[in-house]
């Protein structure tokens, strides 16, 4: 049960809010020399104002604001707060007393829970939720936190499964430990036990003095957030939180708003895959990992891992030394500047009866991949946007993890490969990397507006026929992916037809041939035909790994179709296909990028240098150049 005064909006309405605006900027220079920190503008407004606001929203109107240096600024602007429709007071620090002292000189009237600001810190963030969720954990001190790229000069803390604050780490760390990315945001609830702690009159510091000192000794909970929260304690900083304003972004990082996010695999696809990995020594970031994550960072998806890791059940390891394992990566990701949002594990395996498992976790779950338990959990803390999210993964279980929730769907060659699966990802990239520039850059959405206005929104007779061609690694598949989603978010019906699939088997075709005779192009024209006569066609899905026809059937079926993508390299290569096209694109590549992007598939397929480069050398007059002459007959040429 809750205490008296701490339940539902009756805490809320007793909530006095206090505001640290006490500091001088000395590292702002000449932006705050005649100004208190707090008063330097976000937008048209001091950043204090737009805390005020931020507190009525949330009904939060009875304010306290600790002023030191220049206190007449922002007691004559916002004087007893009636502009604001709130209540302000003022205590004014005579002596600086840090982020603590001068809290304690106003103890006698917080005798409610009460949430403190720091004056420097521009915030946006759902205080309804962050309240909600201090009283449900009856918590003495809730400290809000969030992973950033900079954890090495940041007070970092730990907390278990419920929340609750194990450890808490004041800059500087100590080196050769690792460390999870969660650093305190510098907004807290309290309530009034915190009170005694604090010594009055002797200047000391929330993160350096008191909250070390108090971990074990009250309830304190840590409220992991991606909401807006960042410090205007340098010029650079102050300029990046400017820049936020004026984008939206800041408005945009509310739980009250939809998120993007990135769902990302970890082993095979942020670190080296080596099987059942255990031991936070044998942990490695794949080379661009840090650069990846990075880049998410920077846009606005969150990024976000779901892992299996059976090795808890297996008995390999313990819940401990896995979250070991997880602070490595988290400290070897700091250090690139990169940071992840959240990290969701499933620790359990179905398959029990060994006498070295752990029976607790040899359980049937929800979260284990395939399964999406772990997928929905996040989109319901992050409040994330399903359709314009992402998933990437480098096995069958990933792809179909991401496929079951809803989400577009991202292979990448690296760690598996996705060389175990018959599930075809929406996207397939070599590496992390790629895909997430692809995912981010949107490369393709210049020539799909184009699509739409000049070409779509014409046309009436359904279906409307796109052929999409190009030399092998040219980016066919990728554009048809994208154009295909776009296309489905205007509710247009779609189908993809990929010519791949009347390749003949690698065992049947003759040893000398042209492109042509690769694949089963009377079949093509045959089937294409009976298609558009709304004719269903059967056909054995064609395996790229093994270069052979599998016991799979594809089936396509013309239905109520909007669009129809015929897809592949011949696809603008005969009379045929041109004259059924409604709109021929050519997606065309450099040589020597192509020669690099045929090298990774081809090693991905399993072959060696030496078999790649007789066969590229083999089709560069075959295929290579009988496909670049396709380009004459495009419309658009990406």
């Amino acid at each position: 049960m809750c205490s008296a005064g701490r339940t539902g909006e009756s805490t809320v309405n007793q909530m006095k809010a206090v505001i640290l605006a006490g500091g001088k900027g000395t590292r702002l220079g000449h932006l705050a020399e005649k100004i208190p920190k707090p008063m330097v503008k976000i937008g048209n407004r001091p950043i204090l104002e737009h805390q005020v606001i931020l507190l009525h929203k949330y009904d939060i109107k009875n304010i306290i604001i600790i002023t030191g240096f220049l206190s007449e600024s922002i007691e004559n602007y916002f004087r007893n707060g009636e502009d604001f429709d709130v209540t302000i007071s003022y205590y004014r620090e005579t002596t600086p007393l840090g982020t603590t002292g001068g809290i304690k000189e106003i103890a006698n009237i917080l005798t409610h829970d009460f949430i403190v600001l720091y004056g420097d810190v521009m915030v946006n963030m759902n205080l309804r939720k962050l309240i909600d969720f201090h009283i449900q954990k009856q918590s003495d001190c809730t400290l809000v936190v969030h992973p950033n790229d900079h954890p090495f000069d940041s007070d970092l803390i730990e907390m278990d499964s419920d929340c609750n604050v194990t450890a808490f780490h004041p800059k500087p760390h100590s080196e050769n430990t690792w460390y999870r990315n969660l650093v305190n945001a510098a907004l807290y609830v309290m309530s009034p036990k915190i009170l005694t702690s604090i010594e009055k009159g002797v200047q000391a510091d929330f993160g350096r003095d008191l909250f070390p000192r108090i971990v074990t000794q009250l309830n304190m909970f840590g409220y992991n957030t991606a909401e807006y929260l960042k410090d205007v304690g340098t010029p650079q900083r102050l300029t990046e939180v400017n820049a936020d304003f004026v984008s939206g972004k800041i408005s945009r990082y509310n739980k009250d708003v939809k998120r993007k996010a990135i769902f990302i695999d970890r082993d095979g696809v942020i670190n080296e895959e080596i099987g059942l990995l255990c031991k936070s020594n044998d942990f490695r970031l794949l080379p661009d990992s840090g650069r990846a994550i990075q880049t998410i960072n920077k846009s606005e998806y969150l990024a976000i891992v779901i892992t299996n890791q059976s090795v808890v059940a297996r008995n390999l390891c313990s819940i401990e030394e896995l979250e070991e394992i997880h602070k490595k990566m988290e400290t070897l990701l700091g250090q690139q500047q990169a940071k992840l949002d959240a990290i969701y594990y499933c620790p359990h395996h179905p398959d029990k009866g060994y006498p070295e498992e752990n029976p607790r976790f040899k359980i049937q779950c929800e979260c284990r991949k395939p399964k999406t338990g772990l997928v929905e959990l996040a989109l319901t803390d992050f409040n994330i946007q399903r359709e314009d999210s992402f998933f990437i993964g480098d096995s069958r279980r990933d792809i179909l993890c991401g496929k079951n929730a809803g989400l577009p769907t991202v292979g990448v060659r690296t760690g598996y490969g996705c060389r175990d699966s018959d599930i075809v990802p929406d996207y397939f990239f070599e590496t992390f990397n790629e895909a997430v520039t692809y995912i981010i850059n949107e490369p393709h959405a210049p020539y799909v507006h184009r699509i739409f206005n000049d070409f779509l929104h014409a046309h009436t007779q359904k279906p409307f026929i796109i052929t999409v061609g190009g030399n092998t690694r040219a980016g066919k598949t990728i554009f048809t992916s994208y154009l295909s989603a776009n296309l489905r978010k205007a509710h247009k019906k779609v189908l993809i037809v990929s010519l791949d699939n009347w390749l003949l088997a690698k065992d049947d075709r003759k040893k000398t041939c042209s492109v042509y005779d690769r694949f089963q192009t009377d079949k093509i024209h045959a089937d294409i035909t009976a298609l558009l006569n709304n004719e269903e066609i059967v056909l054995k899905k064609y395996d790229q790994l093994s270069r052979q026809l599998t016991d799979t059937e594809i089936q396509y079926r013309l239905n109520d179709t909007d669009v129809v993508i015929i897809e592949g390299i011949i696809a603008l290569g005969t009379a045929k296909m041109r004259e059924i096209s409604d709109l021929r694109i050519f997606c065309d590549i450099d040589e020597a990028l192509r020669n690099t992007r045929i090298t990774h598939f081809y090693t991905w397929k399993g072959l060696q240098k030496q078999e790649i480069d007789a066969l590229i050398a083999c089709r560069r007059d075959d295929e290579y150049s009988i496909v670049e002459k396709h380009r004459r007959y495009a419309d658009i040429i990406i």
